[in-house]
């Protein structure tokens, strides 16, 4: 039997909490960053791999759940096995396999990542990992429901890390 495909951070705990660094209420330059991840095990005939980074307790833990992107990325090799503190809106720079990578628009319509900031705290942050049969083409403007539109019979395995802020 194969290992398990998994999605890890250095810098998060699964279930743990998101450090201050990856949100808005981060200090300075130590603010919004796009936190490390790996992960290991990508299943055999994966083209490229997919990430959906969602507060799934939002808007409010009490009120209708309606989970709000933050961060969505596509293409990514499964050459590569993760992605560096500080990655979002950094692919060129990074070159190689990085630059096939290509970041698509989180809830507040724009490209990269966006960490929280919420009026209260407790929600549940998920990040999710798809390996996937194909590489995908959704053009310039990538979003997180055409991202799972266009993956539907193509999922090979799905790795999730939790997070709470």
């Amino acid at each position: 039997m194969a290992e398990e495909f998994r999605l890890v951070s250095s810098s998060i705990d699964n279930q743990g909490r998101l450090p201050r660094q990856y949100t808005q209420e981060g200090q300075g330059a130590k603010k919004n960053i796009s936190p490390p991840l790996e992960w290991y095990n990508v299943p055999e005939g994966t083209r490229s791999l997919a990430l959906v980074v969602q507060d799934i307790d939002a808007p409010d833990p009490n009120g209708p759940i309606v989970p709000w992107t933050h961060w969505v990325v596509v293409n990514i090799p499964p050459t590569i096995k993760g992605l560096p503190e500080g990655f979002s809106r950094k692919e060129e720079q990074l070159g190689g396999d990085y630059e096939k990578i290509q970041e698509g628009n989180n809830d507040w319509k724009v490209p990269g990542w966006r960490g929280p900031k919420l009026p209260n705290h407790g929600h549940r942050f998920e990040f999710k990992l798809y390996a996937l049969n194909d590489e995908l083409d959704l053009g310039h403007k990538v979003t997180r429901d055409k991202l799972l539109e266009a993956i539907e019979g193509h999922v090979l395995a799905e790795a999730v890390l939790m997070a709470v802020f």
